[in-house]
């Protein structure tokens, strides 16, 4: 004779957090067992200690944290980056001195009223002489704007944003460059750097693409991550460390090979004088070419669509990754 299988009780799913009966830690040590207890648990849960560790900012900035700083530093930017869709970018080096030409003819004309007003004084002379200069490189700011302007309506247009234009998110010919990609209603990429002195982002970059760094190496990562041509304008310090930091990469193969544009031939060659280094044995004839000049916006966006044809490379981010440093 068979016997019926009884079928198991299965109890209702448990509330995913409620309790009929609270657990001995819900509540604290009642006084009736020790007097002192609630006091010395009060000192307990107030001591920094208790601070669950991505709350405790003080532990963050801790020298044992720096490696969750660094992937912080990497992690943010990275994911709001692929949320916007952003495969390539073009990236715009350039002095944060450099005017745009309307600024830089109304700093000219004060420094002749110095100058006029004080012609014996060398500091005024000085100041005149530097206006002359950055009224004459203006014209590169003219032409950061226009690059991104082409940057921002190409591929499918300003809505397009496989490839948008990223600079380091401050003025001068960072500002250019964001504000042309802003002309015409594309994102557009800035990577700031905390520094010691309160420092403001051009108002041209896209809110939720501007990013503040706390290490210049992970900035300088997600400048290299997905360029897939770097411009430089006329600048100092900051571009050249830029410029040198990626032409090292480049002629190392640490990255893979790609367009580097320097604009304003005549200051790229008064500042950089590759020949001397070739004669000296310290690059190699084949560096030479890890780079060329332009003048104009058009010049520079013309060729880098032509260095990738000639590569085979999709300047949209239609390949396969390549190496990141």
């Amino acid at each position: 004779m068979m016997t019926r299988r009884r079928r198991p009780h299965i109890p209702a799913p448990p509330h995913p957090l409620n309790r009929h009966e609270p657990l001995p830690w819900s509540h604290p040590k009642p006084a009736t067992e020790d007097a002192q207890a609630a006091a010395r648990q009060r000192a307990i849960m107030a001591h920094p200690s208790y601070i669950e560790p991505d709350r405790d900012t003080d532990f963050l900035h801790t020298d044992e944290a720096r490696g969750v700083r660094l992937n912080l530093d990497y992690a943010k930017a990275e994911g709001l980056m692929a949320g916007h869709g952003i495969l390539r970018t073009i990236v715009v080096f350039g002095s944060t001195r450099l005017r745009e030409p309307d600024a830089a003819r109304q700093e000219l004309a004060e420094a002749h009223r110095e100058a006029a007003a004080c012609p014996d004084d060398a500091a005024c002379r000085q100041r005149l002489r530097l206006a002359e200069r950055r009224l004459d490189l203006s014209r590169y700011y003219d032409v950061g704007r226009e690059l991104g302007r082409l940057v921002g309506n190409a591929g499918e247009g300003p809505q397009d944003s496989r490839l948008v234009v990223m600079t380091g998110g401050g003025p001068g010919g960072m500002e250019a460059a964001n504000r042309g990609a802003f002309d015409v209603g594309a994102e557009s990429v800035g990577l700031n750097i905390t520094l010691p002195r309160e420092q403001y982002p051009n108002p041209y970059v896209t809110p939720g693409l501007c990013f503040q760094f706390h290490y210049f190496a992970l900035r300088k990562l997600h400048f290299m991550k997905r360029a897939a041509a770097l411009v430089a304008l006329p600048g100092g310090f900051g571009t050249l460390d830029e410029l040198f930091g990626a032409l090292t990469l480049i002629q190392t193969r640490k990255v893979a090979p790609m367009p580097v544009v320097l604009v304003g031939e005549a200051y790229w060659r008064s500042v950089l004088d590759v020949d001397f280094l070739l004669e000296h044995g310290h690059i190699d004839p084949e560096d030479t070419e890890l780079f060329w000049y332009a003048e104009t916006a058009r010049d520079v966006w013309d060729g880098i669509a032509e260095w990738h044809r000639a590569n085979g490379s999709d300047l949209f981010g239609g390949g396969p990754p390549k190496p990141c440093p």
